[in-house]
C-alpha cells in the first residue's frame, strides 16, 4: 500500500509503549485522538482561524497500530457549510517489524465549527 499520491501528512507520529491499554496494544482512543488533530489542521487552514471539533460522523479502525508503528495522518477538507467544515481523514501505519510495509489502520470523517474570539460560530468564507 502507499500514501495518497502527491499529498503531505497533516502530522506524523510513532506509537509508544504510554500509548497502550493495560494489555500492551494501541489505545484507540489514543487514534482518535490524533485523527482529530489531523484533521483540525485540515479545518483551521480552511477557516482560517479558530475552529472546533463538533460531531465524529464515522470513524472506523481497519487495522491495528502496534508500538513503534510510524503513524502518518492525511485530511482534506471534503464539504464547507455556511460554519461548518467537514473533514476527510486516512491513517497509515509505517511498520518495521520484519520488513518494512505501510498499512492503512484508520477513516473517519469528522466536523468542525468556525468560532469567533468568544466562541460563538462565525461564517466560513465560501
Amino acid at each position: 500500500m502507499e500514501f495518497p499520491h502527491n499529498k503531505q501528512p497533516a502530522i506524523r507520529v510513532f506509537a509508544m509503549p504510554t500509548d497502550t491499554n493495560s494489555k500492551g496494544d494501541i489505545f484507540g482512543g489514543w487514534l482518535m485522538s490524533q485523527v482529530d488533530i489531523a484533521g483540525s489542521v485540515a479545518a483551521f487552514k480552511r477557516a482560517n482561524g479558530r475552529i472546533v471539533t463538533v460531531a465524529v460522523n464515522e470513524f472506523l479502525f481497519l487495522n491495528p497500530v502496534f508500538v513503534g508503528d510510524l503513524v502518518s495522518i492525511f485530511s482534506n477538507v471534503t464539504k464547507v457549510g455556511t460554519t461548518s467544515i467537514q473533514v476527510g481523514i486516512q491513517a497509515f501505519s509505517e511498520r518495521f517489524i520484519d520488513d518494512f510495509e505501510i498499512i492503512r489502520v484508520a477513516e473517519a470523517t469528522l466536523t468542525y465549527v468556525a468560532i469567533d474570539d468568544v466562541r460563538r460560530p462565525r461564517p466560513v468564507d465560501k
